[in-house]
């Protein structure tokens, strides 16, 4: 659990690069429950990674960072990376894997940062061993910094000031940054309040875990859900985020294209496969009724995966 003063320090620290972004109501009258998104797709790189990459970059020392920065992404993690390198003048090198999606890439290249393509095993085992070979600079891991899981735990602050009393929040998965921040604010400031990660069907390796009582290997199918999913939950954040949440739920791809699509047509909101998991856990009723708030995690898609999304159809 990351500590609420880091957490409250942390807000301080990004308030100058992360905005403070809408929580709605989705005025949807045949849903199991009453659904509130958070938009965190309206972020300036269009992900909450600013959040935990800017805290973990602005608390590291000068001379640690003078180098440059390094980081391993599926492309958001990489914009949050490349956005505070370029507002400190510094160069930024990025792993990504093969199957990241171009509007991403090409993101992280306006940015100004440097794009090192990779097979997904070699990019997982830079994930695991937190370096890139033969780059040097300070590595901001994606997933287990606990200045990025701050970070993002401001996301939780925020939520429990717009709607106090919440009966469960939503939250994607991949590596469980995201998971381990919102629950360390929303466990110190109203514990009452369930905490659900959420993952697709290709890859529900937390689900797996918490079934097995640890961590295991699941198949892994990289899909249209690029941000969300793997192949094993990262074995330093097995303890965090077991202590943290009260259950996972995996969702296919057809109902994650569907709550796409409910995304855009109800509330006029792009969200990205990873983006749109929890919406699909808690349409589904997985979640059960109540107040539930949904992460709306991101909103970096490619065009053309969105626009075979809205005219219906799951992409392959």
């Amino acid at each position: 659990m990351i500590d609420l003063a880091e957490i409250e320090a942390a807000r301080q620290r990004i308030a100058g690069s992360a905005v403070r972004t809408p929580l709605i109501h989705l005025p949807l009258d045949d849903a199991p429950a009453e659904i509130w998104c958070k938009l965190e797709n309206l972020q300036p790189i269009g992900s909450f990674k600013i959040r935990g990459a800017t805290n973990a970059i602005l608390k590291a020392p000068p001379g640690a960072r003078a180098a440059g920065l390094v980081t391993a992404s599926a492309g958001n993690m990489a914009q949050g990376v490349a956005w505070a390198a370029r507002d400190l003048g510094l160069p930024a090198t990025i792993a990504v894997p093969e199957h990241a999606p171009e509007a991403k890439l090409g993101a992280i290249e306006r940015l100004g940062g440097r794009v090192l393509k990779m097979p997904y095993e070699d990019w997982w085992q830079v994930i695991v061993s937190s370096r890139v070979e033969g780059v040097d600079g300070l590595f901001v891991h994606p997933v287990q910094d606990e200045a990025v899981m701050a970070g993002n735990g401001t996301i939780g602050l925020e939520i429990l000031e717009d709607l106090p009393d919440p009966d469960a929040v939503l939250i994607p998965y991949g590596g469980g940054g995201l998971t381990v921040g919102i629950a360390s604010a929303i466990r110190a400031l109203r514990p009452a309040t369930k905490i659900y990660a959420v993952e697709p069907e290709t890859g529900a390796a937390l689900g797996a875990a918490l079934a097995a009582g640890g961590p295991v290997e699941v198949d892994y199918r990289a899909s249209f859900v690029d941000g969300s999913g793997s192949r094993s939950v990262l074995e330093p954040m097995w303890p965090r985020v077991s202590e943290l949440v009260d259950g996972a739920f995996s969702v296919s791809l057809d109902e994650t294209a569907a709550a796409i699509r409910t995304l855009a047509s109800r509330a006029r909101v792009v969200a990205e496969g990873a983006g749109a998991l929890a919406l699909a856990a808690a349409l589904s009723g997985r979640a059960g009724t109540g107040r539930l708030v949904c992460i709306v995690s991101g909103g970096n898609i490619n065009p053309g995966t969105l626009a075979e999304i809205l005219g219906g159809a799951t992409p392959g």
